[in-house]
């Protein structure tokens, strides 16, 4: 077995037990975040030379090295860095516990890393346990009544979830005998379209959807979300909203595209459930958003809306023929131009809320007059989300929406249009109140050089992606085309 395919995931844990090791040790707890950076260049570093190899396998097939997983873990990573700099501005709100705050971020990205290149459902269950094992304890880390609530809230709902998935899994088994991917899809076409009609294998579909359905806040498994993102730190709430919705939809693709792709009648149920369940929860998400006052919430409904966009795309990869694959590179870029948005979102939040200390939208008036740069760069977030140009969430939506379309998907382009503009008046409502209030808390907004930078950093790849997203397109479609095994 060659250890150099398993290296970034090795690289990244073998640093988080680093990181604990040295909390123990040394007193200025800046280090932390320079090793947690260290960790994470030197995983990116390995994760890159994976690139372009031919697609591999290691212990037996149940991970895979692949393009498709290699964007993901270096998207994974990036993430990690941009909330770990984040960071710096907000861990003295719990400056005991830095050590171990920095290595959970760790050991969750060392299990998204993994769920991105998962073949085989025991591998699936087990890389997505390291994930909420450590998010249960990063979403309560702030040990006040609204932080345990929320942390209490994510582990009941999450294990219920979990127990779905894993009956779900039982059930293709129990109907295959098989848990690797590729396995499963062989014996399902042994079947031939006899395979539309077994119970047993639609039931564990379902239940499948059901369980990945709570990753990435899928109505009806959306309800923990509000709650949690206000509830969690705010640089947490950045990571759950991109990397564990991220992590959802990698492990969705890799499932649904290599096991249950043929026969088509398979992949046509399939795929008419997620276009149902993205009317509905893009709708859903975009109407309860209007009325809410917490920007942190506001956000949570936003992105619920934000993963009935996605599964747009993945109603695509069911229409589409085997062979194309153009819905999967439109996920690939949406998820990397939401990931910069979003994170740039939180990011100019957590420096004006650390400001003004409140979550609140009309807290934010002035902040146009008074730190002009910082309210920008949320307004130009803001604009991403609705997408509009020139911001990057244009291109993502275009890519995304014209993808469906060239599939018989018109219905649900023109739905999802229409939630856009929905979505326009509470996006619009941040920056009416930034620019054209009057203030209410005196002072320019301080923050760190690390918050600074990473705020640069994600409005810089907002811009940048909206007005030349040729070299992320292309590396998109690369990946797409090297998906499978």
């Amino acid at each position: 077995m060659n250890l150099a395919l398993f290296a970034p995931e090795l690289t990244l844990a073998g640093f988080a037990v680093i990181t604990i090791l040295l909390d123990l040790l040394v007193q200025r707890k800046g280090w932390m975040v320079i090793i947690s950076m260290v960790g994470i260049v030197a995983s990116a570093a390995f994760t890159l030379n994976l690139w372009n190899e031919s697609p591999q396998t290691v212990f037996n097939s149940m991970l895979v090295i692949d393009n498709f997983a290699v964007l993901f873990k270096l998207l994974f990573l990036g993430i990690a860095g941009l909330v770990i700099l984040t960071s710096v501005d907000y861990v003295n709100k719990f400056s005991r516990f830095q050590g171990e705050y920095y290595a959970l971020i760790l050991l969750s990205t060392t299990g998204m890393m993994l769920m991105a290149a998962t073949g085989e459902l025991i591998s699936i269950f087990v890389s997505l346990e390291l994930v909420n094992l450590s998010l249960y304890a990063l979403v309560g880390f702030l040990k006040d009544d609204k932080s345990a609530e929320a942390s209490l809230k994510y582990l009941l709902l999450s294990a219920i979830a979990s127990a779905i998935l894993l009956f779900g899994m039982a059930l293709v088994y129990g109907f295959t005998g098989q848990t690797n991917l590729g396995e499963i899809a062989r014996n399902i076409q042994s079947f031939s379209t006899l395979v539309t009609g077994q119970p047993a294998l639609l039931t564990g579909i379902i239940l499948l959807i059901a369980g990945f359905g709570f990753k990435i806040a899928m109505f009806p498994f959306h309800m923990w979300v509000p709650d949690v993102y206000e509830g969690a730190p705010t640089p947490i709430t950045a990571y759950l909203s991109v990397g564990s919705k991220a992590a959802g939809f990698a492990v969705i693709l890799r499932v649904f595209y290599s096991a249950f792709q043929t026969p088509v009648a398979l992949s046509r149920d399939w795929g008419m459930v997620f276009a149902v369940a993205s009317v509905i929860t893009m709708t859903l998400g975009n109407i309860l958003a209007i009325h809410q006052n917490n920007i942190k919430r506001m956000l949570g409904y936003s992105s619920i809306a934000q993963a009935g966009y996605i599964l747009v795309g993945l109603a695509t990869v069911a229409f589409a023929p085997v062979t194309i694959t153009v819905g999967q590179s439109s996920i690939l870029f949406f998820l990397i131009s939401y990931a910069l948005t979003n994170l740039g979102a939180f990011i100019a939040i957590i420096a004006i809320s650390n400001h003004t200390g409140s979550d609140m939208i009309d807290d934010f008036a002035g902040m146009g007059k008074r730190s002009p740069l910082m309210a920008l760069c949320l307004s130009l977030c803001m604009i991403s989300l609705i997408g509009m140009p020139p911001a990057a969430g244009f291109i993502a939506k275009f890519y995304l929406f014209s993808s469906a379309v060239q599939y018989d998907l018109l219905w649900l382009v023109v739905i999802a249009v229409i939630n856009s503009v929905i979505s326009a008046y509470y996006y619009l409502r941040v920056v009416k109140v930034m620019w054209f209030r009057e203030s209410v808390t005196p002072g320019v907004v301080a923050a760190s050089g690390a918050l600074k930078f990473a705020l640069a950093i994600s409005s810089l790849g907002v811009l940048l992606l909206g007005i030349v997203p040729g070299i992320i397109t292309r590396i998109a479609e690369v990946a797409a085309r090297m998906f499978g095994f």
